[in-house]
């Protein structure tokens, strides 16, 4: 099995998670098979001495792993250690162990702080220098996160305006109730918003001034870090994070593999462009959309997802490919027929998107690998 993973790799694309609320997946699982305890240990140790500058209490991830019990928002910065930790040791893991020649993927890409990771990963930066510049604007985000609220707005019919939702925001926050932004673009009928004080709610209150009557827009009950939101400027965290990137060895050779950055919608790491990607990155909107799209663009065969229990980006995948058969039940990918090509009506947001996107239509046949999954699946006799 890990023979065609390698074999594959070429045509393989790795998608790193991001923060959310459960940042341990199966890494106690992991932490307790032999082969693989010395590798998890290594990294879930360096990375604790790293936290360990940050925080006033003593920080041992590989307690926290062992224990189960998953790091609260209170602990946003342990949350950060441990999810880079555990997607660096996946990744050592998936070479050492297994002998997969990871750095010959076709190209990279990192929801929220997994960007940072695969920029590491690419070798821009050292992981080790990286991770401070999120771990010392922590403690502000989660100072900022304790009057915010997120809502996912979502269609069941026709694609939303990204400038409709822009003008929105911009339109409340300059209502004095505190501020608004998009945190991350999922598809084109779906959007992350987060917002300070009622202003979610306002969104939802006077939004069908320009957004389809057949949007909806549903509260999350959890706190999120503000990140890539202009709520962050209020501590000037989009500017402390450029000073420190600024000081950081490196960023001069384009990664290998390469990045697609979510917070510009293309490749733009190039060989002096980190820095003003990585800026963009503390306040610009996640561009997941841009990603799917281009992995399925590219001729991508496989996604390994790396880190603890990866959720947004397989879930945005399993939905386009559900909507995919859905439309095109009865039918192959080389010989659309008019009665599937009718039933996109149903899903208006994605038949404004075919033919022109065709590519769009590759989802269901482009395989997911969750890869602690693969890991635990996949044990070395």
């Amino acid at each position: 099995m890990s023979s065609t993973l390698d074999q594959n790799i070429a045509e393989t694309a790795l998608a790193f998670r991001g923060y959310n609320v459960k940042n341990l997946g199966r890494t106690t699982e992991l932490l307790a098979q032999p082969a693989y305890r010395g590798i998890v240990t290594d990294e879930l140790q360096r990375f604790s001495t790293i936290c360990n500058e940050f925080t006033p209490s003593r920080i041992d991830l590989v307690a926290r792993a062992e224990s189960g019990l998953e790091p609260t928002l209170k602990e946003y910065e342990e949350s950060i250690a441990l999810i880079m930790a555990v997607e660096v040791a996946q990744m050592r893991l998936l070479h050492e162990v297994h002998g997969v020649e990871t750095s010959r993927a076709k190209f990279s890409f990192g929801y929220s702080l997994g960007e940072l990771t695969a920029v590491s990963f690419g070798g821009m930066f050292t992981v080790d220098e990286v991770i401070r510049v999120p771990l010392s604007m922590a403690a502000d985000c989660v100072e900022l996160a304790k009057n915010t609220t997120m809502g996912v707005l979502f269609s069941r019919g026709p694609v939303i305006d990204e400038g409709d939702v822009e003008r929105l925001c911009l339109q409340i926050t300059a209502e004095g109730r505190g501020s608004i932004g998009i945190s991350a673009l999922l598809s084109p009928n779906t959007y992350l918003l987060i917002g300070q004080n009622d202003t979610v709610l306002r969104f939802k209150e006077i939004m069908h001034n320009l957004l389809p009557h057949r949007a909806h827009l549903r509260l999350n009950s959890n706190r999120w870090p503000p990140m890539h939101t202009p709520i962050v400027r209020q501590k000037h965290v989009t500017d402390r994070a450029s000073v420190m990137m600024e000081s950081l060895a490196g960023g001069l050779t384009p990664p290998c593999p390469p990045v697609f950055s979510l917070a510009t919608g293309t490749m733009s790491y190039g060989d002096h462009s980190a820095r003003e990607v990585l800026r963009d990155w503390v306040d610009h909107p996640q561009r997941l959309w841009s990603a799917i799209d281009q992995t399925l663009a590219m001729g991508v065969e496989t996604v390994i997802h790396v880190g603890p229990e990866p959720n947004v980006i397989p879930a945005t995948f399993r939905r386009l490919s559900e909507n995919v058969l859905e439309q095109t039940s009865g039918n192959t990918l080389g010989s659309l027929g008019m009665r599937a090509v009718s039933g996109l009506a149903r899903r208006p947001w994605l038949a404004s998107l075919l033919p022109g996107n065709a590519a769009l239509l590759r989802a269901p046949y482009v395989k997911q690998v969750i890869l602690e999954d693969w890991l635990l699946e996949n044990l070395p006799e």
